[in-house]
């Protein structure tokens, strides 16, 4: 069994993206890891995709690294890498775009949400992303890729890639990667908004919990989150239609590694004068260490730096004879 999973390197990381992804990764290579090889990569070349200043990529690569170990990547259990270190990535995805077809890319819904009427103004890599993602999984013969909802339809498509490459070229060469949905991975909504996910995008930045952010600063964002007048309910049900202050449960819940019934059990009838400190607490304690060991991490970014060259050493090794093997079933390597 082999986890393969990527995420793109952008700043300011904040609780959504550390519940929804990262405390996943680490819980699975907490529990699987030796027995399966857990590889987490940092997706420098898809970033490449959309417009980019060099500095600001560079810089984002290193901090997203440091977040990741701050957050419990051990770099001595899991492979932590980033693309741009291992090149059989780009040239596995340009092999692939001779099995991938228009109308399999034309299909995928990111595509069409993304492009909208504008389509012709998107880079080519864009258009291509998936093959791009394809070839990330397909690499290391991966038999597990962690996924969102919105990522299913991808590995689809890589599973696709994979099926008729093996069968135009006669070879049994790719693994069929299997989804690895996470249940446990909740969506966090905008503090403000229980309608709009967590976003650094989003202008106000009372919207968000960083992982940068101070004691103090943490304690303000959940005292000042938007709520409604009543009460909590006595049971998880009760949460249907009210968009608030079912995040803040859910962050709770999430945060506390226990479901939304138990947080109900213990909350249930209070107001919110009594859950949100407690929900202050918690997010400090679980996401102070992590800001400090970031902030210690980020003192050193040419040790994280090293980190990552060690990471794609152990993955280019992984990588190379999956790569000679695609070469040799289309006749590059007479």
């Amino acid at each position: 069994m082999r986890v393969v999973s990527g995420i793109q390197p952008t700043g300011n990381l904040h609780l959504g993206n550390y519940l929804g992804a990262i405390k996943q990764w680490v819980a699975m290579q907490d529990t699987m890891a030796p027995e399966v090889d857990c590889l987490f990569f940092l997706a420098d070349l898809h970033a490449l995709s959309q417009p980019l200043v060099a500095a600001e990529l560079a810089s984002n690569t290193v901090e997203m690294a440091a977040t990741l170990l701050a957050c419990g990547i051990d770099p001595d259990r899991s492979i932590l890498f980033n693309q741009a270190r291992v090149p059989a990535h780009s040239e596995l995805a340009w092999i692939l775009g001779g099995t991938a077809r228009m109308g399999w890319l034309n299909r995928m819904t990111q595509w069409k949400d993304k492009a909208g009427k504008s389509g012709e103004s998107q880079s080519v890599a864009m258009f291509t992303y998936p093959v791009l993602q394809a070839a990330d999984v397909l690499l290391y013969q991966a038999t597990h890729v962690p996924v969102g909802e919105d990522q299913k339809q991808h590995l689809e498509l890589a599973r696709d890639i994979a099926t008729k490459f093996n069968n135009d070229f006669g070879v049994d060469l790719f693994t069929l990667p299997e989804p690895f949905v996470s249940k446990a991975a909740p969506r966090i909504m905008s503090l403000r908004d229980g309608a709009a996910k967590m976003s650094k995008s989003d202008p106000s930045d009372a919207s968000r919990i960083n992982l940068i952010d101070s004691d103090d600063l943490m304690v303000q964002k959940i005292k000042k989150a938007k709520t409604d007048p009543e009460p909590l309910p006595e049971t998880a049900d009760g949460l249907a239609a009210r968009p608030e202050a079912k995040n803040l449960v859910t962050i709770y819940a999430a945060l506390a590694d226990i479901g939304t019934d138990t947080v109900m059990a213990e909350f249930g009838g209070k107001g919110f004068g009594a859950f949100k400190p407690a929900l202050a607490d918690l997010v400090v304690a679980k996401l102070g260490p992590i800001r400090d060991r970031l902030t210690g991490l980020l003192g050193d970014r040419t040790a994280v730096s090293e980190a990552l060259i060690r990471g794609a050493a152990r993955a280019n090794a992984l990588a190379v004879p999956t790569l000679k093997a695609t070469q040799a079933a289309v006749g590059l390597q007479a």
